[in-house]
């Protein structure tokens, strides 16, 4: 059986965090999506690769059992070894077996040694008794990541996606329920979809870039320029509900934040935020000889 190298297949290091494992799993999977490579037959291949890895590094337990048995060991991507010899039953000479996978199909013969439901073998006599029986006694879930706007968390939406679900590709139409927080997850029924197991979405934001959400308060960047932040001004900052206008007092600080009530994001609860818009002071691109000596005598004048 041939050895696989899940760190390699992600281009991560075997020290690198959950968070960095993660992040460079979708930075793959958006680039080798089927969906983005439909003649693409290299590229589908190395999408079902990258979702075996992230299968067994994005899982702490798995990820755990795995580390175990390659630093036991010493193996390299690629070589070749025999299961009979490290304690996965007796597949024979050449490393032919018959096995029953559980929620695995599609991945490779090495995974599913490891991670199925392989006959001669039972993992618990390798990775913990009792903990490992009920492991894969227990429902088979899915679990994977949407990404949503802040005004689709806001007002809800509904989403159609798509997740390989063993060997299959599965569409999957999902309600996003208003108010949703980061970090929290969504559960779509297995059997509503033809699933067999429940699918569990963890939902992130992205933002823009002068946006920023902590808790239910929304900061907000603005530009601004120097002769408005001193004699003050009148600005339109989009919220939520729509296009406001905010006043910029007189003497207004670089990084300094004026509060509207209420503009913030709402929970599903309906508790709401505020929403502070913050200054950031910028020149023009291009000023004017008149404009340059206006600066002169304003600098020569303080």
């Amino acid at each position: 059986m041939e050895y696989k190298d899940y760190y390699k297949v992600l281009g991560v290091d075997k020290n690198d965090s959950h968070e960095k494992i993660r992040n460079r799993y979708r930075e793959l999977a958006k680039r080798y999506h089927p969906d983005l490579n439909p003649n693409d037959s290299q590229a589908q291949e190395k999408f079902k690769e990258i979702n075996e890895a992230y299968e067994v590094l994005g899982d702490e337990d798995k990820r755990k059992r795995y580390d175990t048995f390659g630093s036991g060991h010493n193996f390299t991507d690629g070589q070749h070894f025999d299961p009979s010899q490290y304690g996965f039953g007796d597949f024979g000479n050449g490393y032919s077996y018959t096995y029953t996978t559980e929620g695995a199909e599609g991945f490779s013969d090495f995974f599913n040694m490891f991670f199925g439901g392989g006959k001669g073998f039972d993992m618990s006599d390798l990775f913990g008794g009792q903990q490992g029986r009920a492991r894969r006694a227990a429902a088979q879930t899915y679990e994977s990541e949407l990404d949503i706007t802040l005004e689709e968390g806001y007002r809800g939406a509904t989403r159609t996606i798509s997740l390989r679900i063993g060997s299959d590709t599965k569409s999957i139409s999902v309600k996003v329920p208003k108010g949703i927080l980061p970090g929290k997850r969504i559960k779509i029924k297995g059997s509503k979809m033809g699933i067999g197991g429940d699918v569990y979405l963890k939902v992130n934001f992205v933002l823009k870039d002068n946006v920023e959400l902590k808790g239910l308060d929304i900061y907000k960047d603005i530009d601004i320029f120097p002769w408005d932040a001193a004699l003050g001004t009148r600005v339109v900052v989009d919220t939520l509900d729509g296009r406001i206008k905010v006043t910029i007092p007189e003497n207004m600080k670089a990084g300094g934040r004026i509060r509207v009530p209420g503009k913030g994001y709402r929970d599903m609860k309906g508790k709401r935020g505020d929403m502070y818009i913050r200054a950031n002071m910028i020149n023009p691109s291009d000023l004017t000889g008149k404009q340059k000596e206006l600066y002169r005598q304003l600098r020569d004048s303080i």
